[in-house]
C-alpha cells in the first residue's frame, strides 16, 4: 500500500462518498440485487450524478490506491471496498501519524 496514493485518493469529496456508499451497499443501492461481487459501476454513476468517465476515473484512483477491488462479470464491472486495506490504513495512522 502506497501511503501517498491512499491519501491522494481520500482527498476528494466524491471519492470519499463512493467509499461510504460501498461500505453499506444494501442501504445505498437498494435496486441492485446481490452484493457478492460488489456494486455495478452504472449504479455508482447514477447515484453520484457524475459522468461515467469521471466515475470511472475516480474508481480507478481508488483501485490503484488499493481501497477498492473490482470483479468483471460479462460486460459489467462491480466494485467493493477492500476492508483489509482499511484495517491496514487504520494501523498505519495509529502507529505512524
Amino acid at each position: 500500500m502506497n501511503h501517498l496514493d491512499v491519501f491522494k485518493a481520500l482527498s476528494n469529496k466524491a471519492r470519499l462518498q463512493i467509499l461510504q456508499w460501498l461500505k453499506d451497499p444494501e442501504v445505498h443501492f437498494p435496486d441492485q440485487p446481490g452484493f457478492e461481487s460488489g456494486v455495478c459501476v452504472g449504479q455508482i454513476q447514477q447515484k453520484a450524478g457524475l459522468t461515467q468517465s469521471t466515475v470511472s476515473e475516480y474508481l480507478s484512483i481508488l483501485q490503484r490506491a488499493g481501497l477498492i477491488e473490482s470483479t468483471r462479470v460479462g460486460q459489467w464491472t462491480y466494485y467493493r471496498r477492500n476492508e483489509k486495506a482499511f484495517l491496514e490504513l487504520t494501523q498505519i495512522i495509529q502507529k505512524d501519524l
